[in-house]
């Protein structure tokens, strides 16, 4: 399939281009970028007057609910609303049922993808057995079967010695640990940030300081290992505090935060509003200031959708008992656009922190749009308005605290390999 994307406004982080601009895709991959090839011929031509050509976006965090949870979500549902969302490349974390721990099972999910022809899935391995916290896994073995990384999820690993050993291994052998720093035991049953609005709703809280606890003990173990550390889902002001010092230390370290916390906080809980309990809680109004801040100055590296879907039932229950998480792909670009507009950031420079700053982090060269790479592209309109609804949503998972809210930038067209695998009006 050859196919000929003309007049759209060509947005590439990666290679310092924002201007408008023709692509060219023969054979899956990008043959020409402005001037059409000498004896080109395509079988298909996509007017993108008015739109933004980009890479295809790289979420680092997307449940996808296969194996174990498929009353939550199914394959073939959550890689439907990746694409419709304009996502080509995610990172699935190991806490399925039973959690990606053995080759078997990361074959199975990595198969089952690629046979859906839609976007790439990059699972991560456990880093314990079970994540139990206390064996390793084979990480070698994980590794061959095609885990790009190693992590806990949300499951704290209590025995810091076991973490230690962790992180030596990988250190070793070159493997990439992506860790959510949080203290177990400052944060045991609590829900939301511990704070004013904790206080007044009665909600068991966990302190900002479960963070920056476990991310201090996270960055001398990487000082000691020399492991390539991932840090996920930063939420505090003192959290990224601690990472921009590492960085200006020398460590190899990066992080992400998800674009709930970029634009929400404690205050929007409301009267226990159960699509607000996340994981990590939404914090203070200062410190999704200083996230911003930091995702500004490039301490953190990249946004994520934390996409966790859940059902309704498990929704439909009081604050403290209701299960965290939110739907989240098909918002991740949006509430990206809306973050870029809200702090008058470049289009360009807003969209590395979703194409080719988390394909940075995952040491792929993916994530932008030079010739010869493989063709994954997302083309949106950037002026189109839409309200979140379940109508509009293509995720099994509809629970989301943005419900109701308008938002502006839609896709239109998202391209994997070359191949239109989604089309919205």
């Amino acid at each position: 399939m050859k196919i000929h994307i003309k007049n759209g406004r060509l947005v590439d982080p990666k290679n310092k281009i924002d201007v408008r601009r023709d692509v060219f895709i023969a054979a899956g991959k990008v043959v020409a970028v402005g001037a059409m090839p000498e004896g080109f011929h395509a079988n298909r031509v996509i007017d993108a007057a008015g739109l933004v050509v980009c890479p295809g976006l790289v979420d680092l965090s997307a449940r996808l609910r296969e194996p174990g949870y498929e009353y939550k979500a199914t394959l073939e549902s959550e890689m439907l609303a990746a694409v419709a969302g304009g996502v080509t490349s995610m990172v699935c974390p190991p806490d399925t049922d039973p959690p990606l721990d053995e080759p078997g099972l990361v074959e199975m999910l990595k198969h089952r993808a690629k046979n859906l022809n839609q976007a790439r899935v990059y699972p991560l391995g456990a880093l314990t057995q079970k994540l139990a916290g206390e064996r390793l896994t084979e990480m070698a073995e994980l590794t061959d079967a095609g885990c790009i990384g190693f992590s806990h999820a949300d499951v704290p690993i209590a025995d810091t010695n076991v973490l230690l050993h962790a992180m030596e291994y990988a250190a070793t052998f070159g493997f990439a640990v992506w860790l959510r720093p949080q203290d177990a035991f400052l944060a045991k049953d609590g829900v939301a940030h511990d704070g004013e609005v904790a206080t007044r709703l009665g909600l068991p809280a966990i302190p900002s300081c479960a963070e920056s606890i476990a991310l201090a003990t996270i960055l001398t173990l990487a000082r000691e290992t020399g492991a390539r550390v991932h840090l996920c889902r930063l939420s505090s002001r003192e959290g990224v505090a601690l990472v921009r010092k590492a960085k200006a230390e020398g460590l190899p370290v990066s992080c992400d935060i998800t674009i709930h916390h970029v634009h929400l906080s404690e205050v929007d809980i409301g009267f226990f509003d159960s699509n607000c309990h996340l994981v990590p809680p939404l914090r203070s109004q200062r410190d999704r200031d200083a996230l911003r801040e930091a995702l500004a100055d490039g301490t953190v590296d990249a946004l994520c959708s934390d996409h966790t879907p859940v059902d309704d039932d498990a929704k439909l229950l009081p604050f403290a008992e209701a299960e965290a998480g939110a739907t989240g792909l098909e918002l991740l670009l949006p509430l990206t656009l809306k973050w870029a507009r809200e702090t008058d950031t470049p289009l360009s420079a807003a969209i590395a922190r979703i194409t080719t700053e988390p394909s940075r982090v995952l040491a792929l060269n993916n994530g932008h749009l030079g010739v010869g790479q493989p063709a994954d592209l997302c083309i949106f309109d950037p002026e189109q308005h839409w309200k979140v609804g379940p109508a509009t949503l293509k995720s099994q998972g509809r629970n989301t605290p943005f419900a109701g809210l308008e938002l502006q930038g839609k896709v239109r067209y998202t391209l994997v390999e070359g191949h239109v695998v989604y089309e919205g009006l």
